[in-house]
């Protein structure tokens, strides 16, 4: 069996499902040795609104996982999302002190940037460097060693309601967990489905999840903006039900196995079979029916993520285009609809630089998931929240990310 720190578990708490993926670190890379899903009906938007069902979703997952890897987890890097997440850009100016930059010029620099005025209810979840300037010298990635007067540090914050915080540690901790650190998901979903060149370029990531779809933008290498919108591929579920008058579960079901986004693709004469409620008999409807309730939702879905990615101010400089992942993402014709929605090219996000099952997890639904082991295998810095932690509060405070290896 392998060593303890071998092993890297991603811990994905999703609105419609919850996923462990184990990963095993060998000399060649990461290898994925073992999944568990299972539904998730704790939670609301991304936000925990049950802890019973979510705590009961996880041990399921945690279960599968360990049955398929052969390893016991007792720790995992988990995700947070939710409307409550919130992002802003901030700056600090230091003077370096011997003329040449070293490393305590540079946290002092972020120390400074860092240093905002927040509400007691919010913490801070990251604190990811965007770039330096080095006396005049603009867009420095790494100024250690460089000569100079004054260092500044540009950097992305994002924070998050602690309730919200302490919620998912508090259901993870319940399951007999430690929680390693805490990481937003679509930053985590970036690790598994982007490439640096597509960073370097320009690239918006819009992970589309069941109650949340998060955003966020990359340029010239480094993180810009982040956002989460309080709306997913559930309302897509949702209108289908209502449309076609039947359960939910039929609804998700019609959804993933018929379901298009851009209704040039269907066939006029293709049909479905819908179950009704209430005993009926099923009956036979119009794929492009269907179509015509499935577009709109997702063209809406998909003109939010444009409008925040134009509020970002970033826009012009996503050469690389849109990448779009997570389980609302593999609805047929999605990326057509995207291309028309921002104007620029568009691709669906899969996870990939890991090896082991990947047949398996050659899927958007897995890229949370995926991302947070590879996030693990950059970052194991020990456990920020042990199951028996009383004074999860004042942990909180300390969920400073060293995210400086990821990007520079």
């Amino acid at each position: 069996m392998a060593k303890r720190e071998n092993i890297i578990i991603g811990l994905d708490i999703g609105t419609t499902k919850t996923c462990a993926i184990v990963g095993e670190m060998t000399a060649s890379g990461i290898d994925i040795i073992g999944i568990g899903t299972h539904p998730s009906k704790g939670l609301r938007k991304g936000v925990v609104v049950n802890i019973d069902n979510t705590v009961e979703s996880i041990k399921s997952a945690i279960e599968e996982a360990e049955l398929m890897s052969g390893h016991e987890i007792k720790s995992v890097f988990t995700g947070i999302a939710g409307g409550h997440i919130k992002s802003m850009n901030s700056h600090g100016i230091v003077a370096v002190k011997g003329g040449e930059v070293e490393e305590t010029d540079v946290k002092r620099a972020t120390d400074a940037a860092k240093a905002i005025a927040m509400p007691l209810d919010r913490r801070l979840i990251h604190v990811l460097p965007k770039y330096y300037i080095v006396d005049d010298q603009d867009g420095v990635k790494d100024p250690l060693g460089m000569s100079g007067v004054r260092l500044e540090a540009k950097i992305h914050i994002v924070t998050g309601a602690v309730t919200s915080v302490q919620n998912i540690v508090k259901s993870v901790n319940r399951v007999g967990l430690d929680v390693n650190d805490i990481v937003l998901e679509q930053l985590a979903s970036s690790e598994a489905v982007m490439n640096q060149d597509e960073m370097e370029l320009g690239v918006a990531l819009v992970d589309m999840g069941g109650g949340t779809t998060d955003i966020a933008v990359f340029a010239d290498g480094s993180i810009k903006h982040t956002a989460v919108l309080p709306i997913g591929g559930n309302y897509v579920t949702n209108d289908i039900s209502v449309g076609l008058r039947t359960p939910d579960v039929v609804a998700e079901k019609i959804k993933i196995q018929y379901g298009c986004a851009y209704s040039p693709l269907i066939s006029q004469d293709e049909t479905i079979e819908v179950s009704s409620v209430g005993g009926r008999n099923p009956r036979k409807v119009s794929r492009q029916v269907l179509g015509d309730i499935i577009e709109p939702r997702v063209a809406e879905i998909l003109s939010l993520a444009h409008r925040e990615i134009i509020k970002s101010g970033y826009e012009d400089l996503l050469a690389a285009g849109v990448v779009l992942t997570g389980g609302t993402s593999n609805i047929e014709g999605i990326t057509e609809l995207g291309e028309q929605v921002f104007n620029m090219p568009v691709r669906r996000g899969y996870p990939v630089g890991v090896g082991g099952i990947v047949d398996i997890i050659n899927n958007p639904i897995y890229a949370t998931g995926v991302g947070l082991v590879i996030y693990g295998s950059k970052n194991q810095s020990g456990v920020l929240f042990k199951k028996k932690e009383k004074n999860i509060l004042s942990k909180i405070t300390k969920s400073m990310k060293k995210w400086f290896d990821d990007f520079f």
